[in-house]
This record gives C-alpha cells, structure tokens and sequence, in this order.
C-alpha cells in the first residue's frame, strides 16, 4: 500500500493506492463523524461486480448501507440526474454527517461528488475510483460538476473528499479502452510535468514521460509494479499541483487543462456518444501540440515523441475531418476557462513544461482543425 497525502489545511486527505475493498469499512470509522448509515453511488455493473464485498465491509464496521444505482454514461451527469439522488437521500433520512461513497469511474465521482457537495450544504464524500482515469485523475482535487447543454462540467464546485480509496485490483475487469481511456491523462501528467513536482522518484528513469515511453508497449499486460509505479506518480503530480492552486487563483492548475480546451469541445458537439473521455483528450493534446509548434513554441520532434505514444497506447491522433473550426469553435467559446471572452490553451514548450496562452489567432485555430 502507498499513501499520498493531499495537503490542504483542514481539507486536507489521504489518497490510499493498492488497497482491499474489503478494508473499506474499518478505515472510514476515523474518518466519519457518522458510522449509522452510508449511501453508495454505484452502476448496476459495478454493483453485481463489487456491491456485495462493499456493502459487507461497511455493514461489520457499523454501517447501515443504502446502494443507488445510476444509469451509465456522460450523458447522465446532469442536473435531472442529481436532483433524483437528492430525492432519494431525502427517502433515506440521510444526515449532514453520513458519508456518501462515490464507487465507479469518472462520471460517478462528478456526479456523486456534486450531489455531497450540495446536498444539505456539504455531506462527507469519498471517492472509489474503479476505473484508471478515477484513479489517476478525477478522483483528486475536488472537482464536481455535472453537464449541460452547451458544455461539460458548467454546473459544480470545489469539494474534497474526505478520503480516496484505490483498490488496483479493479483495473482487471476493465476493457482494454477504458486503460487506454485513463493513459491518456497519465500521459497527460507526464507532458505537463516531468517530475520536477514531486522531486527524485522519477529520476531513476530519466523522468515519467521517458518511463512511459519505455513501459507502454503492451498495456493489457504491464506488471503490478508498473501501475502502482503509475497510478502512484500520477496521484503524486496531481495533489502537487491541487495543493498549490486548490481553486485555480494562481493559473498553476489551469496546466491540468492540457488537451482538455479541444478535448470537451468534441465530447459535447459529439454529445457524449462517440468519444471517451481520454480519446477526446488525446486529440486535444495533439491539436495543442500543433498550436504550439505553428507559434514556435515547441519542436517538431516534441510533437512526434507525444502523437507516438499516444498511438503506441492505442488512442487516436487524427482529428476527425467532420468537426472542422466552423463546428468547434462555438463549443470553444463556452468553455470554463475562458476569461473576458479569450480562449485560454494551454500549450507544450517541451516535456515536463507547458505555458498558458490567451492570444492564439483564430487562423492557427481554423489551420489545425481543419488540416
């Protein structure tokens, strides 16, 4: 077992990698004021899967366990859906100190954690990550947001969790495009930060992204010892970054954004059907990446290093010719990070450093997307 601790003063929690499922209950007594009763947030997939075990761990800590099942899919993140929890949290008498357990991937986590973050003010959350995207990402740094319309993530706040609880275990059961899915922020992580972050673990290696580009080659059989390496350094970079710009006031953490200005844009003109998450964010990081290299800000060999191990994991790289600039860019304007109506990317300069621009000419835009 590893432990990452997200430092941030009373919020502040521990991230556990490599634990049991099954341990669940007896470590989250010290961390709830409430050990009556607990709501898990579930699908019906990772229910019959894990369901019981869970359920069985809480009950001998003491808890009584409610289970809600929610349908699958970015396309339910959204307010009716979280007006439907709040319904049956009301039905169950749920109480300001009664822990909600997030227990599924990305979607789950935003949506649970939007819910606890509203839900009579605040009700503790904690979040179990089952898929590699949960675990390297979204489950840290206390971002919850559901969809609407017009963009993804418009509606939410910052909420932390009391704990994160990361069984690798899970990661068995998952399709091969769900790991591809979750390597797409891990590489992300390490194209943004090389490990300058989080001091000499990566050293040994010459740095993550070179670590990755080593190890990557046949994802479907990597040892234990490589994704506890990655779930481990990824959690590391990320509560680094959290830690030092929590909300976003100093820009440091707007860098996680990296692929993600393209990225959301796709998933919503797509309306959530046709990409995932991580297919979607690799080909934004390879349209920044572009950018980047039409503004001279980063090498072509740069570019071709990041589009090979992109492809080497098995995501795509190739723009989809049918979302051109005429399509896209609308979608760019609503996104979350523009400020006084400027488009905000964040661009590579080279591995392990990448810099925020406001000022990219709507050509260069037009130029990658439509080549």
């Amino acid at each position: 077992m590893k432990i990452v601790q997200v430092r941030l003063g009373k919020r502040s929690y521990p991230i556990y990698i490599g634990v049991d499922l099954e341990n669940l209950g007896q470590n989250l007594s010290q961390y709830s004021r409430d050990i009556r009763k607990t709501v898990i947030v579930t699908n019906k997939l990772l229910s019959g899967l894990y369901g019981e075990i869970l359920e069985k761990s809480l009950s001998r800590a003491g808890y009584k366990v409610r289970i809600i099942l929610v349908p699958d899919g970015e396309k339910y993140k959204t307010l009716e859906q979280a007006e439907k929890l709040y319904a049956v949290l009301l039905k169950e008498k749920v109480e300001r100190f009664s822990p909600l357990i997030a227990f599924g991937g990305g979607v789950i986590g935003d949506l649970a954690g939007f819910v606890a973050a509203t839900f009579l003010r605040g009700i503790p959350l904690v979040q179990v990550p089952t898929t590699l995207v949960a675990q390297v990402d979204s489950s840290i740094g206390g971002k919850v947001a559901v969809n609407l319309p017009e963009g993804k993530n418009l509606v939410g706040a910052f909420y932390q969790p009391s704990l994160v609880w990361i069984d690798l275990k899970v990661l068995k059961t998952l399709p091969l495009s769900e790991l591809r899915n979750g390597l797409a922020e891990v590489i992300k992580y390490a194209i943004i930060n090389n490990g300058h972050l989080i001091g000499d673990l990566p050293k040994r290696h010459g740095g993550f992204f070179p670590y990755l580009e080593k190890n990557l080659s046949d994802i479907r059989h990597l040892s234990s010892d490589i994704w506890i390496y990655i779930v481990y350094h990824s959690c590391r970079v990320k509560a680094k970054i959290v830690e030092k710009d929590e909300r976003e006031e100093t820009g440091l953490r707007r860098i996680l954004n990296f692929g993600h200005t393209f990225g959301h844009a796709l998933e919503t003109v797509t309306k959530y059907r046709v990409y995932k998450h991580g297919e979607a964010i690799s080909l934004g990081m390879v349209l920044a990446t572009k950018i980047a290299q039409e503004l001279k800000l980063v090498e072509p060999e740069i570019t071709k290093r990041i589009v090979d191990l992109l492809e080497r994991v098995g995501l795509p790289t190739k723009w989809p010719k049918k979302y051109k600039f005429q399509k896209i860019y609308p979608y760019l304007e609503y996104d979350k990070k523009v400020v006084q109506e400027k488009i905000n990317f964040v661009l590579p300069v080279k591995i392990g450093k990448v810099i925020i621009r406001d000022d990219v000419p709507k050509s260069i835009i037009r130029k990658v997307l439509d080549n």
